[in-house]
């Protein structure tokens, strides 16, 4: 089985469409038995279920993600467990291990707000401004 996980500095970064890399583990038997990260060069939400699937993905664990990226995803047979913080390799052990905390409803509003305000919710977190254009919700 291949998990990938939204990847910055470690940690599961908080917004899908907006990951620069996926931290993707080769798994067998329960046991990650390698893994790999891979640059996303900008995919888009939409583009990154597709980018995903090309690489044999079966899992995603991210933060952050909206409807449609949710839809893409089902489409593509690539199950998903949202709503996810904390450090990349911790999380992926959670899930081998069956003890993985993850929010089935989660739900990204990123597309339903004025960008520059600090009041949507990312996940069961807020994630603050948006005004240098590119964020992270590591509150």
């Amino acid at each position: 089985m291949k998990i990938a996980v939204t990847f910055e500095n470690e940690m599961v970064f908080q917004h899908f469409g907006h990951t620069e890399q996926f931290k993707i583990y080769e798994t067998e038997n329960g046991k990650v038995v390698s893994s790999q990260i891979i640059p996303t060069a900008g995919q888009g939400h939409g583009a990154l279920a597709a980018f995903l699937a090309a690489n044999g993905v079966d899992v995603l664990i991210c933060g952050g993600i909206g409807g449609g990226a949710q839809m893409a995803l089902a489409e593509a047979g690539i199950r998903l467990y949202g709503g996810v913080q904390g450090a990349a390799d911790e999380a992926v052990a959670a899930l081998l291990a069956g003890t993985l905390g993850y929010d089935p409803d989660v739900h990204c509003d990123h597309h339903d707000h004025e960008h520059g305000t600090s009041g949507h919710s990312c996940g069961a977190h807020s994630c603050g401004e948006h005004g240098s254009g590119g964020h992270s919700c590591h509150g």
